[in-house]
Parts: structure tokens; sequence; C-alpha cells
């Protein structure tokens, strides 16, 4: 399902046009993307938990060249699924 097919689900299930399906689903992304950025975790219950993951830096390899290249460190979003949506999948 791609992001369009997904709004197209939420106008139909939410009984909603799609214009107003576009604006929920992008400002849950919004809202979601802001909170990561400021470090805060986002806990939707039965559904999952979105975090941010810190990754030290590390040394790593071309791959072309076999030259020693210097990976820095970085935050990951990670995405942790909650037992409802665990058991819905299962």
């Amino acid at each position: 399902m791609n992001k369009q097919e997904l709004i197209d689900a939420i106008a139909k299930k939410a009984a909603v046009t799609k214009a107003d399906a576009v604006k929920v689903f992008e400002a849950t992304v919004d809202v979601i993307t802001t909170a990561l950025k400021k470090g805060d975790e986002v806990r939707v219950t039965n559904f999952g938990t979105f975090k941010v993951a810190k990754r030290k830096a590390t040394t790593g390899r071309n791959p072309r060249t076999g030259a020693t290249i210097k990976i820095p460190a970085s935050k990951q979003p990670k995405f942790a699924p909650g037992k409802g949506l665990k058991d819905a999948v299962n």
C-alpha cells in the first residue's frame, strides 16, 4: 500500500473527503516527526512506539576502493510495534 492508497482507505473508513484525509494524514506525520526531532517518544496504545535511537560514530570501508572511512554518529528513527498490532498480524 502506498501513500495515496492509504489516504483513500482512511477517507473511506472515516467517511470523510479525500482532502480532509490528506490533511489529517499529513498533520499526523508532521506531529510525529516534530516530536522525534525534539527527542520525544510517540506512543500509540495497541499500535506501537516511535522513538529515536542514537548510533555511535564508527569506521567502515569503501567497498570500491577498500579505503577506511569515518561514519559519523547519527540519530535513527525506530518503530517498535505494540501488542495489539502484533496480535492483529499473527
